[in-house]
């Protein structure tokens, strides 16, 4: 591996650049280096061994990358190869390896900073932000003509894909996201509500300017064709958090939904999100839930590991008992 690291630094000209890997975390799936000069992250470098995807689907998420970055998006581009390539094929180890190289993304990790936003700035205008900047990713997708395409919502997520992952003793969840997989086929997917969304965006897959409050969007790795309130839904269960302390149910809801308003208020500052599709918002929030337990059963094949039920127990619970928004304002 290490020979194969030299190689690929001649490639994209990082020969005098000290590479750091990113500790992987629970679920990740890729190899990740940041490519420092002088002491400062100027690229991040990814390779991809799993063999899980296909070389399309690689090359069809750097062509919407660069797509993003070149028309304005806040979004960390992909950076050619020597060879002008976005994405590079070897064989590692006996394995197909994909590799890619991304523009270092300004800023940092609200969690690096203590979850504390940037001083003397209120907490709406990083809640209006998140929102902007999801939302100018979005414009763009309702323009995107893909050269190679990503998956569809349902290519994965479907009846015959849930009863192959999940254990049959598992059976009423299993009924329960598949009434929810019927609902999803009813919902409007013209371009205008459905199209390319980046499918994880949380702020860990985002870094903040501390000086101007400019967010920096990267990690599009699974990024697919689905609803644009899905990438919404996940931003409001990403904001819980900053009020789960709240004792009182009711006060929780409501403090949520000075929240999500001010992230829909960022988002429309850039592109429209229909009331019909916003009323929607809780059974979105369900569609989160089973992306969060499909991952973590597929985690778990990967690893050859059982599954730990209390890693789903809240979300199933959810589902299974048609709880909405994600339990949250539950007493």
């Amino acid at each position: 591996m290490d020979q194969f690291i030299e190689n690929v630094k001649k490639l994209y000209g990082l020969k005098d650049y000290e590479l750091s890997v990113v500790p992987g975390h629970e679920g990740g799936r890729n190899l990740v280096y940041v490519c420092f000069k002088a002491g400062e992250p100027e690229y991040v470098l990814r390779l991809s061994l799993l063999g899980d995807r296909s070389a399309e689907e690689y090359y069809a998420e750097a062509e919407f990358v660069h797509y993003l970055a070149d028309n304005g998006a806040p979004v960390a581009d992909v950076i050619p190869s020597s060879n002008g390539k976005l994405v590079e094929a070897f064989s590692a180890d006996g394995k197909e390896c994909f590799v890619m190289l991304f523009s270092y993304a300004k800023g940092m990790l609200i969690s690096d900073n203590g979850y504390k936003y940037r001083e003397g700035a209120p907490l709406e205008e990083y809640f209006y932000n998140t929102g902007k900047a999801l939302g100018a990713i979005h414009r763009l997708s309702k323009e995107y003509k893909p050269v190679n395409k990503r998956p569809e919502y349902f290519d994965k997520y479907n009846r015959e894909y849930i009863d192959a992952l999940i254990p049959d003793e598992y059976e009423e969840l299993k009924k329960a996201i598949g009434e929810r997989l019927d609902d999803f086929c009813k919902l409007p997917a013209d371009e205008s509500v459905y199209g390319l969304v980046h499918f994880d965006f949380s702020d860990g897959n985002y870094h903040i300017d501390m000086k101007t409050g400019d967010i920096m969007v990267f990690d599009f790795d699974n990024c697919m064709y689905c609803w644009y309130m899905f990438d919404l839904a996940n931003l409001w269960t990403h904001g819980i958090g900053w009020f789960q302390h709240e004792p009182d149910g009711k006060k929780r809801m409501e403090y949520m939904k000075g929240y999500f308003d001010t992230v829909v208020a960022g988002y429309r500052s850039e592109t429209e999100v229909f009331d019909e599709m916003l009323s929607q918002l809780p059974l979105f929030i369900d569609m989160v839930l089973i992306e969060n337990i499909v991952d973590e059963f597929e985690c778990c094949a990967r690893e050859g590991e059982e599954l730990d039920p209390e890693d789903i127990e809240d979300a199933a619970e959810c589902l299974i008992e048609h709880i909405p928004y994600a339990g949250y304002g539950e007493m």
